[in-house]
């Protein structure tokens, strides 16, 4: 499972013309779900995901997690992170899982945000949507479950294994 976590100003992702999730202050989360995934997974990646310290306190440093900053969540099904791109030009899929298991384990991590008590708008899973964002600078963490590797810059942190 893979989540990419964006701090945003606001967020909102509209369907059809009709807006479907909006949020005002909070993470918009990009998540993308594989095979081998179960629900453990998904429940481990939100806690995670609930506890990064990516807001502000008092002093201007990155000391809250999302609870503490009283933000929302916006959380947006992702398949194309699973993209390969090591063979040709064109973009593989096949570490994606199928749209079954994809969409009950991203409900699940959606509702175990809700468990934690803190609201989580969603897009709509399949559809094509459009987004839009507007982003606190500096503040984007990258989240996958695999990952053994802590590494920082100024644009995004990545961070290591998620374990449930």
């Amino acid at each position: 499972m893979r989540a990419l976590v964006q701090r945003v100003s606001r967020a909102s992702v509209r369907v059809g013309g009709e807006t479907v999730g909006a949020i005002d202050g909070g993470l918009l989360i990009l998540l993308g779900v594989t095979h081998d995934d179960g629900e453990a997974t998904a429940d481990a990646l939100a806690r995670k995901a609930l506890g990064l310290r990516l807001f502000d306190d008092g002093e201007g440093r990155m000391n809250r997690d999302l609870a503490q900053a009283g933000g929302a969540v916006l959380c947006v099904s992702q398949f194309t992170l699973y993209a390969d791109t090591r063979r040709g030009r064109r973009p593989s899929f096949t570490e994606a899982a199928e749209a079954a298991l994809a969409e009950r384990l991203w409900e699940r991590f959606c509702d175990a945000i809700e468990r934690a008590g803190v609201r989580c708008e969603r897009g709509r899973f399949g559809a094509h949507g459009r987004g839009e964002r507007e982003r606190r600078p500096r503040h984007a963490a990258a989240r996958q479950r695999r990952s053994a590797r802590l590494t920082a810059t100024a644009a995004a942190v990545s961070v290591g294994p998620c374990r449930p």
